[in-house]
């Protein structure tokens, strides 16, 4: 991207305004709710802990249950294909496994999704639920290790709370950042600041360091209102019209693990 698509240009942040992490995020079911953390450990080489540990597979997935391994978003029920499952408000409890699922307000489901006896309440509800907008049957599933995130590269993403401003400038409303299911948020860059670090090191705190490999391309996921489950505005469209490309944050990889928290300074080496 050009740095004339960058309103606020290049560098770490244009000023003396120190970049901070912002938010913590984790989605433990791909296309669910997210889970706000305050610190989290990260292992090089790895994704953020619990970070799409589950997701709900469609009758059509080839993903196997008994030979888990990561696959394609297509597989999966996604804000992209299914745009209903904003209505769902989930909360889950690593410590217990208990998946909370409540729909206008009133628990509609609720089991310890660790188990098959657990996973199979939540399933029956998630079939009704669905009804005849998936391939049946639909069912939560897990790969042991591995984040059944889009990028299968064990990551995670990056979003510059700026940019978010930005683009907000651009659509002239409110952007809301759960649109784009970031895992760390940051405050103190410059819009679009983020893409000059792109094959840098970021340091987060004292001893943890990523690398930003790459930006993340933005779906129709991002259309989808996070509170309503409307698709009430085209985000991949705004971005193309408004900057030249539809990128929205950085894929990141842990080169050096520990323990990160909000508030922690953020450096590019």
């Amino acid at each position: 991207m050009d740095s004339v698509d960058r309103a606020g240009g290049g560098g770490l942040n244009g000023g003396t305004m120190p970049v901070t992490l912002a938010q913590i995020c984790r989605y433990p079911v791909k296309g669910l709710d997210v889970q706000l953390l305050d610190r989290v450990a990260l292992e090089p080489g790895r994704s953020l802990p619990g970070d799409r540990r589950f997701a709900i597979a469609h009758g059509a997935s080839r993903f196997d249950p008994l030979e888990p391994a990561w696959q394609n978003k297509r597989q999966f029920l996604t804000l992209m294909t299914h745009a209903r499952l904003a209505e769902l408000d989930t909360q889950f409890d690593p410590a217990t496994g208990a998946l909370h699922i409540r729909r206008h307000g009133r628990e509609v489901a609720h089991a310890d999704i660790t188990t098959p006896i657990g996973r199979e309440v939540v399933n029956q509800f998630l079939n009704a639920f669905i009804g005849d907008e998936a391939p049946k049957p639909v069912r939560l599933v897990e790969a042991p290790g591995l984040a059944l995130d889009d990028a299968g590269e064990n990551q995670l993403s990056l979003i510059n709370r700026a940019s978010l401003a930005d683009l907000e400038r651009v659509v002239r409303r409110p952007v809301d950042p759960r649109r784009f299911r970031g895992n760390l948020l940051i405050d103190g860059a410059a819009p679009w600041a983020e893409m000059d670090w792109v094959g840098k090191t970021l340091r987060i705190g004292d001893t943890v360091r990523l690398k930003a490999v790459e930006p993340i391309g933005r779906c129709a996921a991002t259309t989808v209102n996070p509170d309503t489950a409307e698709r009430d505005m085209n985000i991949p469209k705004a971005l193309m019209s408004g900057f030249g490309h539809d990128e929205c944050g950085v894929y990141l990889e842990v080169h050096e693990g520990g323990e990160i928290a909000v508030g922690d300074p953020i450096t590019p080496e």
